[in-house]
Parts: structure tokens; sequence; C-alpha cells
């Protein structure tokens, strides 16, 4: 076994408070958020079941994820009008160029603040 893997085995929960499985050797029946919205659930409340780890060699860093058992997991809340209501306008406003006060059809990057056409004016203005 490597030193990678024995650092995140631990299906007993000693070692770090829950059980924890290498990346990608989970058991059956445990998923994280984003595999439980795939499948249209939520974890709705219940507690963190295990982890998964990953040791990254060249940075040393570990990352991880909580785990949440499938079985416990609530079914996904739908949407209803109002919160429709209030998520276009947001929408809105994160597509709309504060500069030339058009619509782009995408979600501004917050990095630039400006659509591309004005990244590109102001480029070619620079030049």
């Amino acid at each position: 076994m490597s030193a990678a893997y024995g650092k995140c085995f631990d299906p007993t929960g000693a070692r770090y408070g829950v059980p924890t499985y290498p990346w990608r050797l989970a058991p059956d029946g445990l998923a994280t958020r984003r595999q439980l919205r795939t499948m249209g659930l939520r974890p709705g409340g219940q507690p963190i079941a295990a982890q998964v780890m990953r040791v990254n060699r060249r940075a040393g860093d570990v990352r991880g994820g909580y785990l949440y058992r499938v079985d416990r997991a609530k079914p996904v809340r739908p949407m209803t009008s109002r919160k429709w209501g209030a998520l276009a306008p947001a929408m809105l406003a994160r597509r709309t160029c504060p500069r030339c006060l058009l619509d782009v059809g995408y979600c501004i990057p917050r990095s630039h603040g400006i659509c591309g056409m004005c990244i590109a004016a102001e480029e070619q203005r620079a030049a």
C-alpha cells in the first residue's frame, strides 16, 4: 500500500473522526452533494457519513469531499414561481454590461467587469 493511499484509508474513523476512503473507492450507498444533485436528491440535514480524500503528490496538499447516505437523502425542492421571479432579474443583472448597457447573453466575468466587446475596444484604444 502506498503512503498516499494509506493516508486516505481510515474506514473506522479513528484518525479523522469520520470514515475516510481514497478517491473513487467509497462504498456503495454513499454520495457527494454533486452526485446527490444529479440523482435529484439533497442531503436533507443528515450528518456527514464519511469522506473521500486524495493526496496531490506534487503540491503535497490533500483534497476531499464529504459523503452522505443515499437512502437518507431527500428529494430536491422544486423551484416555485416566486423563486423563478427573483432569479430572472438577478441573472439579467449579471448578463448586462455596465459600460455599454447591453444584455450580452452570458454572465460577465467579475475579473473584467465588462463584456468582451468593451474589452476588445479598450485594448484597441490602448494600442
